[in-house]
């Protein structure tokens, strides 16, 4: 079985976000994210929801890094929602003068919405979907099941505000769905789920196994 392995990036996008910290719900878990793209290699990754893009640039930097030709693409209308709030353009033009600074080799931006993009991706393509959407259970429900067919076999899907059970979220009730399948369960930042519906890659399955550790070395990297 491949083992897991753990990197050290760095983060090119903290040169033009120095308060990236307080920007993203998600920073705790760029190293994760850093790690599966270069672990698995994916062909395509999709990130449905990407407001400042700390996520997606994580994806970025390690296909950058891994020269694996991954592509990466960011769906989002960039206006914001009821549980993010609404966006001005700053924020649409501070991507997308990130990606064109580090990622414009590996990175799309899509402004559009979920529904809008699906043309755009291919059945059984994408080896890493992440949903990040409007956070109520229906609506993340149904990016979840609109996306399934685009997701490759052995795809990993991920799933962040998991552990948020106020403010109408509720992603935790999906998640408690597909926890039928080969799945880890991260804790902090909010909660991120990461489970393959269409089978488990080697590599991921190897994290599986070993899960306390992975959650524990993850957990104290912080950001």
């Amino acid at each position: 079985m491949l083992k897991w392995q753990y990197y050290h990036p760095a983060f090119s996008y903290e040169s033009l976000i120095p308060n990236y910290m307080a920007l993203s719900a998600w920073t705790g878990h760029r190293r994760f994210a850093y790690d599966l793209i270069r672990n698995l290699k994916p062909g395509l990754a999709v990130e449905l929801g990407t407001h400042w893009g700390i996520s997606f640039y994580s994806f970025c930097q390690a296909a950058v890094d891994t020269g694996s030709g991954t592509r990466c693409i960011a769906v989002d209308t960039w206006l914001g929602d009821d549980h993010a709030g609404r966006y001005s353009e700053e924020v649409f033009a501070t991507v997308n003068a990130i990606v064109n600074a580090f990622y414009r080799s590996t990175a799309t931006l899509l402004r559009t919405t979920f529904a809008g993009a699906l043309p755009f991706i291919a059945d059984n393509s994408a080896g890493v979907i992440h949903i990040d959407g409007y956070h109520t259970y229906e609506a993340a429900k149904d990016d979840y099941m609109s996306w399934l067919p685009k997701l490759a076999a052995n795809g990993v899907v991920l799933l962040h505000d998991i552990a948020v059970r106020d403010n109408g979220f509720g992603v935790h009730r999906l998640w408690d769905e597909l926890k039928v399948y080969p799945h880890l369960e991260f804790d902090h930042c909010f909660g991120l789920g990461v489970v393959c519906p269409k089978g488990c890659p080697p590599q991921l399955a190897a994290a599986i196994a070993n899960a306390d550790e992975l959650k524990r070395r993850y957990a104290a990297a912080g950001v």
